[in-house]
């Protein structure tokens, strides 16, 4: 159905009130009833011009349509061909010429709000698809422009359309879901600038939509085009040197002075040549194996030699010997190179041998000489605005290397292919536990004025091509290598493009992309230019190479397998020595087949006469960090997203990143389970996640997805070993870190080293046995120079695990003759895991304590010292009674009344000596103890010695 009508002038000398033809009035149908029927009524073209339309007339089947070139003629309900210089597809529509926006197109933006601030280059305003005339051109920058078009189909219909979509920062989508009725088409892109490098833009052209029941009119022929005989159902594009305008049915020569290309509208003037309008080439080995170096003018040849200002032809080269054969190959009849037959080999320069005894030929390609392109390459030219590229070249040999052809205009691009079905590795070389099957090498170099770029792009198994690495500008020579981990056909592509702006004039022809040699080892179908040693069954002579089992390599005495000593892993590259086992890194192992060292999630550190050990078990499932958000200049929110897997799997990469930008756009979305093409698992990965909410996307986008981690290097506390700098604070905790250091090796345009990575963890007793990730506040993206970053993990499950030393017992009070003891642990608690705490323990005690037993010991000790002491004053003391009183009683008998000078007592005497004497009947203790230091300080006699006389009488008073 169209709407496009003939809205002429209403004929002169007419009454206003009368519709009296087609010149008043268009017939339309209406809609289709349950019956599938509808009616043809007539509408003015101007509401109230005239009035007595035609009455309405049942119309055709809301299902007919008219064939291929004709269409729909409703006054009569007829189908009628197209004429000439016009077409028509019956049942669609066609979209092929885009000066302007068609009608029924539009182009809506998606901005954030700028706030009032009045900026428009923080808003969308400007942002649209942009016509180009041949196709619509996306925008650049980063804002989301849908372009959209709705139809109304009455059938089963399809779309189609052709695109040009080569930039993974671009985020491109097509809707469609097609029932009859009326459908909305959108095409929709968004842009990326993360890193300040502009877009590539998606381009669009020719738009088929089928399904619609009939088209009322024919489209004419697009300027450039041309149909010559009615009924055409495409228009064909004018011959070079000629043109024409729109709805043309022939073509209109240019004049001498003039040029024109295929499909142009008009003609140009022929400018002077000059040198950017030759090239030079390489000419075939001739019989004599002579080549030569010629110079030609840019096929179509526009510019004029004979002018003022007009550079001429150079002439030839001279015939120069033809380069020797590629490695592998061999000279046939002194102009052809041959491929080696299969178990020979050849430099290039020789015939071709047969391997020595206990070798075999080394399969794969070897091009550093360009006489000829090799069979299993091709070139060409893709332009989706520029169709006459389709059928140049885009490359050229020339002699020492390969260099990009002219091509048509300076924004094609120029692609060279090359085709490996597969790859087979040496027969000494276990399939199974292959971490390497094949890898490519090629010298480069780029010499360019504007901003042209160089792609190497890879196709695994035909399913999507991705780009690799890019360079950007003049590069000087230099070497790239990329690994095949897989075993599976490939197709290695190398696209160069001069400028990204489209223009009519030529300006970067001289601009170059060389490449020296290409080099894929271990190619299924490959020459052999050297050979290498395989093991043997026996060191007899005529033995078979055999294949060594996983993890053995070649002894070179031998020419045996022998298996890889311990902490030792096979390099990838040869089998053939022991030097062919590498060395595990610190804290790692190897697995069973010898093919990659790994850590088992454990790891030991003496740490000042004490061995921490660590179970890093919690930690060995892939942990995830999203930092941001960050907002791009026209407000796009979007995160970095890293997928960190340490430890698990046996060494396997198990953190894996997708990137859905191109396959949401092939792809159901609601088929969840739908395998994704597009994805990178490693050990490390980064990718760019756009959420759905950014711009009304109905998934969340991931894109950008590159490894940082490719290789395990080793595990260890200290950071010094591998040059890294901590840009982490200190821990608060008296426990050292453990640092986890990755490598991906692939070099890039900006890091010629490749990538490293270092996960620290951290004990943290308050985190949880999960934890969490953390980056560098210097460094909030994870690194500061784009090739080193770094990670903190602080976990409950990074301390060391339990030991004795970790706790201490207290004991409790004796209670019923019962005492408890309980053990708990040292704080603050700096382990996990490990010993478990013991559990109570109880035992038989006393109820006095042992400072009440020392104390009852130490007074009944005292006690009986007491007693003793004074049962010994006491027999003491009687015996001194005992004496005195024989003292007494002698000297009453003795003696009769003293006399008063010899036996009284002199005044005062008798006094002192009253104490003296003590009573055994009313003396006391203490006074026991007086007399006692009172003889001690007297004579210290015993007895009293008294002198007798017979006239000495005692006198008592």
């Amino acid at each position: 159905m169209s709407d496009h009508h003939d809205n002429s002038q209403r004929a002169p000398g007419r009454c206003p009130g009368d519709c009296l033809g087609t010149e008043d009035y268009y017939f339309e149908y209406t809609e289709c009833d349950s019956t599938g029927s509808r009616w043809r009524v007539a509408i003015p073209h101007s509401q109230g011009s005239c009035s007595g339309l035609p009455e309405p007339v049942r119309g055709t089947d809301c299902t007919f349509s008219c064939e291929a070139g004709e269409f729909l003629e409703m006054s009569s309900q007829q189908c009628t061909s197209c004429a000439a210089g016009s077409y028509s597809l019956g049942s669609g529509v066609r979209f092929d010429q885009w000066d302007s926006i068609p009608a029924g197109f539009s182009s809506l933006a998606t901005y954030m709000d700028s706030g009032g601030s009045g900026d428009e280059s923080m808003t969308c305003n400007n942002s649209s698809w942009t016509p180009q005339g041949t196709h619509l051109e996306s925008n650049r920058d980063d804002c989301t422009v849908s372009l959209v078009y709705a139809v109304h189909l009455m059938k089963q219909g399809s779309v189609s359309f052709d695109y040009q979509y080569l930039d993974s920062n671009v985020f491109f989508e097509f809707f469609v879901n097609l029932k009859s009725g009326t459908n909305i088409l959108y095409w929709r892109t968004t842009g990326m600038l993360l890193g300040g490098k502009p877009v590539k833009p998606v381009l669009l052209k020719n738009i088929q939509i089928e399904g619609v029941a009939y088209t009322s009119e024919c489209f004419p022929c697009r300027p450039g085009t041309f149909s010559k005989t009615p009924g055409s159902s495409s228009c064909d594009l004018c011959p070079r040197n000629t043109y024409s305008g729109k709805g043309a049915s022939s073509c209109t020569p240019c004049s001498k002075t003039q040029y024109s290309q295929e499909g142009w509208s008009e003609c140009k003037e022929r400018p002077p040549c000059s040198e950017k309008d030759y090239f030079q080439i390489h000419t075939a080995c001739d019989s004599d194996g002579k080549t030569q170096m010629l110079y030609r003018w840019v096929e179509p040849q526009v510019c004029v030699e004979n002018v003022t200002g007009a550079v001429t032809l150079p002439p030839s080269g001279e015939k120069e010997d033809c380069p020797p054969c590629n490695p592998g190959f061999y000279m046939h009849n002194s102009s052809t190179c041959l491929p080696c037959p299969q178990g020979t080999y050849s430099d290039g320069t020789t015939e071709c041998q047969r391997c020595p005894g206990g070798t075999e030929p080394s399969l794969g390609y070897e091009y550093k000489w360009w006489n000829i392109l090799p069979r299993n390459m091709k070139t060409s030219c893709f332009n989706v605005g520029n169709s006459k590229c389709d059928e140049m070249n885009g490359w050229e040999v020339a002699g020492d290397h390969i260099r990009v052809g002219v091509g048509g205009s300076d924004n094609d691009y120029l692609i060279l292919n090359l085709r490996v079905p597969g790859f087979k590795l040496p027969t000494s070389v276990d399939d199974a536990s292959a971490t390497e099957f094949g890898r490519i090498t090629f010298i480069f170099e780029t010499d360019c004025s504007a901003d042209c770029e160089l792609y190497f792009m890879i196709d695994v198994n035909r399913k999507s091509t991705n780009v690799v690495e890019s360079w950007v500008g003049s590069k000087p020579r230099q070497a790239y290598t990329h690994t095949m981990t897989k075993n599976a056909s490939v197709s290695y592509t190398w696209a160069f493009q001069r400028t990204n702006k489209a223009s009519d004039v030529r300006q970067y022809v001289n601009d170059i992309a060389k490449i020296y040699s290409i080099t894929v080892t271990n190619a299924m179908d490959g020459s052999a230019s050297g050979c290498h040693a395989c093991a043997m069954m026996s060191q007899q002579d005529g033995s078979s190479c055999v294949p060594c089992p996983a993890g053995h390599f070649i002894n070179k005495d031998t020419n045996q397998c022998q298996e890889c000593p311990p902490n030792t892993f096979l390099s990838g590259h040869h089998i053939y020595g022991k030097e062919a086992c590498q060395p595990c890194g610190p804290g790692s192992k190897n697995n069973k087949e010898h093919s990659v060292c790994f850590n088992d999630c454990t790891f030991s550190h003496l740490d000042q006469n004490r061995t921490l050990t660590y179970d890093l078990s919690a930690l060995s499932s892939v942990g995830s960090i999203m930092n941001g958000p960050s907002f791009t200049s026209k407000g796009t929110k979007y995160y970095h997203q890293f997928n960190i897997s340490l430890c698990g799997a046996e060494g396997r990469k198990v953190a894996v990143c997708t990137d859905n930008v191109t396959d949401l756009s092939s792809k159901d979305l609601q088929n969840e389970s739908a395998d994704l093409n597009n994805f990178i698992k490693t050990f490390v990965c980064q990718s760019t996640i756009i959420p759905a909410d950014g711009r009304g996307f109905r998934t969340s986008l991931s894109s950008q997805s590159i490894s940082l981690a490719d290789t395990f290097l080793g595990e260890l506390i200290s950071l010094t070993v591998f040059n890294i700098h901590d840009l982490f604070p200190e821990s608060s905790w008296k426990v050292p870190d453990i640092n986890f250091f990755f490598r991906s090796p692939q070099p890039t345009a900006s890091c010629l080293n490749g990538r490293s990575t270092v996960v620290t963890l951290r004990c943290n007793p308050e985190k949880s046995a999960r934890g969490e990730l953390t980056v560098p506040s210097k460094c909030p993206a994870g690194t500061c120079n784009g090739c080193e970053f770094h990670f903190l993990w602080e976990s409950s499950s990074a301390c060391p695990l339990c030991t004795e030393t970790d706790y201490h017992s207290i004991e409790g009070a004796c209670k019923g003759g019962v005492q408890d003891t309980l053990y708990v642990w040292n704080e603050p608690k700096f382990c996990t895991k490990g010993v478990l705490l013991p559990n109570k323990t109880s035992a038989q005690c006393e109820v006095v304590s042992l400072w009440v037993k020392a104390g009852i010991g130490g007074g009944a000790f005292m006690a009986v010292l007491l007693v003793s002491l004074t049962c010994y004053f006491w027999k003491k003391n009687k015996r001194l009674e005992y004496k005195y009183s024989r003292l007494v009683m002698s000297a009453n008998k003795d003696c009769e009344l003293p006399a008063a000078d010899s036996c009284a007592l002199a005044e005062g005497e008798g006094e002192e000596n009253e104490d003296d004497v003590v009573y055994s009947n009313t003396a006391s203790l203490l006074g026991k103890l007086k007399a006692i230091a009172s003889k001690a300080d007297g004579d210290n006699s015993e007895s009293v010695q008294l002198k007798s006389s017979q006239s000495e009488r005692w006198v008592w008073g």
